[in-house]
């Protein structure tokens, strides 16, 4: 089948964001404002070093003021409770980010909680899921954001479609879902618990797929034409899996090769072909997680001083 599905380009809106962002920053800067980010990094979690040194790297590229804190694994909760407690009275930290996952003995909630709502850049914390739903200003959770961001910029219709979201994290599905009604579309959640799921995600004229599972969503379950957003980032590790979900593709296969293991989403490579647009895996969704923490930031330094976020 010739593909003439619309690829919906993360990495190039991601770049259109930045430097938005850069010139928001240096608006600031003229007033004498420097937004400020914190990221607390516990212990030593590869995967969480790399995301981390990329949040720091992007924040020196556009101006924004950052500060990496290390504590060690052996952290206890009370400690990490002083450090945030700390970090919430500084003047010059519009925003804290704990990198997630944080050590088991470690709790997790009531550390996310208790980060000041006007510097949860995360857009976890209570207040500020109560803002989201309510539809006022706020810091809304960076990947769902980047959602609507791509679906905005590309000018694909929200309002009045049958959105469907396969996936109810607190972190992506239901406050996509929320973004989603707040722009007027119609909106469906299904989870593991969904009876006869392709029932549903073939009436979705836009599909999100956010549950961590490589290649669930199939081409029997999509809807020929409809927009399909794709969350999952799911390493594979066999041949077996590589040829499944990339049959004949030379570059995948070099890759495996390579590295051994290749990226794939959480819908089967095989439905984009049926898409009237989608996002790939990589360089989709996931390229504007950090585009959109830069924009919290931002977001964040505005609001804590009463600056109207249509104005620099």
């Amino acid at each position: 089948m010739k593909r003439t599905s619309r690829i919906l380009d993360g990495i190039a809106i991601a770049g259109q964001i930045k430097a938005e962002v850069a010139v928001e920053v240096q608006a600031l800067v003229v007033r004498g404002i420097t937004p400020g980010l914190a990221v607390i990094l516990v212990g030593e979690v590869p995967a969480s070093q790399i995301y981390v040194r990329s949040k720091v790297k992007t924040c020196g590229e556009l101006g924004i003021f950052s500060e990496m804190l290390t504590p060690p694994e052996t952290i206890t909760t009370d400690e990490m409770l002083d450090l945030i407690a700390a970090l919430n009275a500084r003047e010059d930290i519009d925003g804290i980010l704990i990198q997630l996952p944080l050590p088991k003995h470690v709790n997790t909630k009531r550390l996310l909680e208790a980060v000041s709502p006007d510097k949860d850049v995360d857009g976890f914390h209570p207040m500020n899921v109560g803002r989201l739903q309510s539809g006022q200003p706020g810091l809304a959770p960076c990947t769902p954001a980047g959602i609507m961001e791509i679906l905005r910029r590309s000018d694909l219709p929200v309002a009045g479609q049958n959105a469907v979201i396969v996936g109810r994290s607190d972190i992506v599905g239901k406050p996509a879902a929320m973004m989603l009604l707040n722009a007027s579309a119609t909106v469906t959640v299904c989870h593991s618990k969904t009876v006869d799921l392709g029932s549903v995600t073939r009436k979705a004229d836009l599909l999100v797929a956010a549950m961590g599972r490589p290649g669930f969503v199939t081409a029997e379950m999509v809807k020929p034409g409809a927009t399909l957003i794709d969350v999952g980032i799911n390493r594979i590790t066999s041949a077996d899996e590589v040829d499944e979900f990339f049959p004949g593709d030379e570059d995948r296969a070099a890759t495996f090769a390579k590295r051994g293991s290749v990226v794939v989403g959480d819908i089967h490579p095989a439905a984009f072909a049926l898409a009237g647009a989608y996002t790939p895996v990589p360089g989709g969704v996931g390229a504007l997680t950090i585009a959109m923490l830069m924009q919290n930031t931002v977001t964040a330094a505005k609001l804590r001083r009463g600056i109207s976020l249509g104005n620099n």
